[in-house]
């Protein structure tokens, strides 16, 4: 199991709609950069560039600089810590779930 900070990093990070909206861009791109971020999305380049910077700290895009510009790509492995903190509930969910199955057949018969 990952620490609770790491846990605590990303779902912080996802929390806010603008950083999930550009978390989802750059996962339907190969790589994109400020710019293209910035086009179109209502917000400004120094705000886009804080709100992947909490991405980056999460674990959740990397970057690469090529001459002026810094390309961003999704890196799906910073989820990673999301996935398992939710996979250890699985259970917890997996057996209220069967006895709700089980009590509406109950109650239908």
């Amino acid at each position: 199991m990952h620490s609770v900070s790491q846990i605590d990093t990303v779902i912080r990070a996802l929390s806010d709609p603008t950083r999930r909206i550009i978390f989802e861009r750059v996962v339907g791109k190969s790589e994109m950069t400020v710019g293209e971020l910035t086009d179109g999305s209502g917000v400004t380049q120094g705000a886009i560039s804080q709100h992947l910077k909490h991405l980056k700290q999460a674990g959740l895009v990397a970057e690469r600089p090529a001459g002026r510009k810094v390309y961003y790509r999704a890196t799906p492995d910073g989820l990673q810590p999301l996935a398992d903190w939710i996979c250890h509930y699985d259970v917890f969910w997996r057996d209220r779930f069967n006895a709700l199955r089980s009590l509406l057949k109950e109650i239908d018969q």
